[in-house]
């Protein structure tokens, strides 16, 4: 029973890291064709997704979604997970591509894998192991070879982007731990549901999301509905699934397929072509991911 769960949480949080690949290939070509702000697309996406999300949980629970409306304790747990947690996580990554650049805000959040690693060993009061060690040093290296091709000079980092970056970092982990306790009592489509929506309608407001681009056609439309339904809502909620079943950080250690997802979606959609240096990246995150499942804890 136990080695089933483990095999489908690597199976869950590698769907979610898949679903962000997929998500970040299909902003990139709305960004290039469209004129859309990362802004709106943010704000769109969390408050859609959280309505969908919670049309599916209340098709199988019913009416006891509302419920958790009730319990005063969890209310606060969804509120913190929402605001603290998604909202924190998605609207500083964005303002670190602002203020430096993808590839940087990328490496930058990429940084959550050390963080959480450090988290759980302290809260469980546990020396990381080496091979957990092992991998986050594989995880790292291999997102930044990737993000950045082994280039340097595409580090740019201002105070600004740097702050923002591991406020990213922070948000994902922030997220993935506050998720746990409520997640347990709730179910994972009612959580995650509520907390896209809390978050994307403070975001909806704060950036006056309800003025629509009017450049958009049909084909953008569809492809705002993938990354809204398969990125975010698929890609949340899988991954935050999958903590139920390996635990905070082997789930961080697995999303880290997410750049590396997307650049080879970037390479079969967008005809990207692959350097050796991304290729060796490609290596070193697909060994993180058999390091995670060869680890006990």
């Amino acid at each position: 029973m136990k080695k089933t769960n483990n095999i489908r949480g690597y199976m869950l949080a590698i769907l979610g890291g898949v679903s962000w690949g997929i998500s970040g290939v299909c902003g990139q070509y709305l960004f290039m064709k469209y004129e859309i702000s990362a802004d709106w697309l943010t704000a769109v996406r969390m408050l859609l997704s959280g309505i969908f999300l919670l049309m599916l949980a209340l098709r199988k629970e019913h009416m006891r979604v509302f419920k958790i409306w009730k319990e005063r304790k969890d209310v606060i747990w969804l509120i913190a997970f929402g605001l603290a947690g998604l909202l924190l996580c998605q609207y500083t990554f964005l303002a670190a591509i602002k203020y430096s650049n993808s590839a940087t805000a990328t490496v930058l959040q990429s940084l959550n894998v050390v963080l959480m690693a450090i988290v759980m060993a302290v809260w469980n009061r546990k020396r990381m192991s080496r091979i957990q060690i092992a991998a986050i040093i594989l995880a790292v290296s291999g997102t930044y070879l990737i993000a950045t091709k082994g280039n340097p000079v595409s580090m740019d980092i201002s105070a600004k982007g740097l702050i923002f970056g591991i406020l990213a970092a922070i948000g994902v982990v922030i997220y993935t731990l506050l998720s746990r306790p409520i997640i347990a009592s709730w179910g994972n489509l009612t959580i995650t549901g509520w907390g896209m929506l809390i978050g994307g309608s403070v975001l909806f407001f704060l950036t006056r999301a309800w003025i629509f681009p009017t450049n958009l056609e049909l084909p953008a439309w569809i492809i705002i509905a993938v990354i809204v339904i398969i990125g975010t809502a698929v890609g949340f909620s899988v991954f935050l699934e999958s903590v139920k079943y390996i635990g905070p950080v082997k789930s961080t250690l697995l999303g880290c397929l997410e750049p590396a997802s997307a650049t080879i979606l970037s390479a079969l959609v967008l005809g990207t072509r692959f350097t050796v240096v991304e290729l060796i990246g490609f290596v070193l995150v697909v060994g993180t991911v058999f390091l995670s499942v060869s680890t006990k804890d």
